[in-house]
């Protein structure tokens, strides 16, 4: 089934080695500066985490599809996540929504242009969906397309795009309204626009209450020109090729959460040993132990969702399963992981008490930094939505 191989555990602790050199020592910095380490990017593309799901014919390491390599993807995500959710996500939304839909949906030319530098870490992609007045709602999109001659004139804004305004960004793939269809519902396809282009404006970057660390801005384009041939997969397809792309989105994300409860389980019990209270650790009061013994449970949960989730998504690749086990399993481990994950930062900071408040303590960064999975790549609501549309019922 779904049980880890030795080359997947011996990668982890790779990343974990990466994780623990590279990232912690400077996450707090990092943190408090709102800095997005550009210069950290390349290095994981010298790892290879960028390219795990990428043929070789673009700098990628897959070779074939019966590789774990989407596995592979979310143990890199979980163990970065471990150490900074900042990090992990740009390595998530640098695959899952950056390389991914140029790789699933792109013609060669526009795979041969942009996926060798996404690849490397000498770039990073943007994934434009959601926007002021359209999130969960995503066929509410309003920016537009128009064609001109041979030309694309896009008008319109995004929000919270990830990896979209750093040095390296070099393109973003948006939602647009390109016509009407038959049946009168607006016509959604998806346009490359590569970074400088003309009417293209990257707005200042959030001021935000978690993921400090990640690149996030919001974008508007006016009379933004690309070629036509940036249209990215079918005229009118986009909506449905985004959707699937935020399947495999919620798998990374699940990832993302695990490794967030696996170091709040790891912060607590290593806190109960060592903080004393009334002459005796902490730990041995069960209204300590009980909460960390939780944590342990949602951690062993979450893990077998996201791995299962992670195998069914391996598995589709390879022609032997369908993309509805996948999108049933995405959400089920989305929805359960991101909110355990609130749950654990919160039993954490319990935990640490007065400690748990003050940010020299990792725990008060991952409890900032952990709201947000309930709400990317697909709300609760939305997760238990498409739950329940798949048990048959009217939702």
């Amino acid at each position: 089934m779904f049980e880890l191989s030795k080359d997947h555990e011996d990668f982890r602790t790779v990343v974990r080695e990466f994780a623990t050199e590279a990232v912690e020592p400077h996450v707090a910095g990092w943190d408090r500066e709102h800095h997005f380490p550009t210069d950290l990017v390349p290095r994981m593309g010298d790892l290879g985490l960028f390219g795990l799901v990428v043929p070789e014919q673009y700098g990628g390491s897959l070779e074939d599809a019966d590789g774990g390599a989407f596995t592979s993807l979310c143990i890199a995500i979980e163990e970065l996540g471990r150490v900074d959710q900042s990090i992990g996500i740009t390595l998530s939304a640098g695959v899952g929504l950056g390389i991914n839909p140029i790789l699933t949906y792109g013609t060669d030319a526009q795979k041969e242009r942009f996926l060798p530098d996404l690849v490397a870490g000498r770039a990073l992609a943007g994934f434009g969906l959601t926007e002021p007045d359209a999130g969960s709602d995503a066929g509410a999109t309003r920016t537009r397309a128009v064609l001109d001659g041979s030309e694309w004139v896009v008008d319109g804004a995004k929000a919270f795009i990830t990896n979209s305004g750093t040095d390296i960004t070099s393109v973003v793939t948006v939602t647009a309204r390109t016509g009407t269809g038959d049946d009168g519902k607006p016509e959604i396809s998806a346009i490359m626009i590569p970074s400088g282009t003309p009417g293209f404006t990257v707005e200042p970057a959030y001021d935000k209450l978690g993921w400090n660390i990640s690149d996030t801005h919001g974008l508007s384009f006016a009379g933004c020109r690309v070629p036509e041939e940036n249209l990215l997969g079918e005229r009118g397809h986009g909506f449905r090729q985004f959707l699937k792309t935020l399947d495999d989105g919620r798998i990374a994300i699940s990832a993302l959460a695990l490794g967030l409860i696996t170091r709040m389980r790891e912060e607590t019990t290593a806190y109960a040993k060592t903080r004393t209270a009334f002459g005796k650790p902490i730990g041995v009061n069960q209204g300590i132990s009980f909460p960390i013994a939780d944590l342990a449970v949602m951690e062993e949960t979450s893990r077998l969702l996201t791995y299962r989730a992670a195998w069914l998504k391996d598995e589709q690749e390879a022609g032997r399963r369908s993309v509805a086990d996948v999108k049933q399993a995405a959400a089920v481990a989305k929805l359960y992981t991101s909110e355990a994950a609130v749950s654990a930062t919160r039993i954490a900071t319990q935990v640490f008490g007065g400690n748990g408040f003050m940010e020299e303590y990792p725990v008060a960064r991952f409890y900032r930094d952990a709201k947000i999975l309930e709400i990317g790549e697909g709300t609760s609501e939305v997760q238990r939505m498409v739950i329940a549309k798949a048990l048959g019922l009217p939702a």
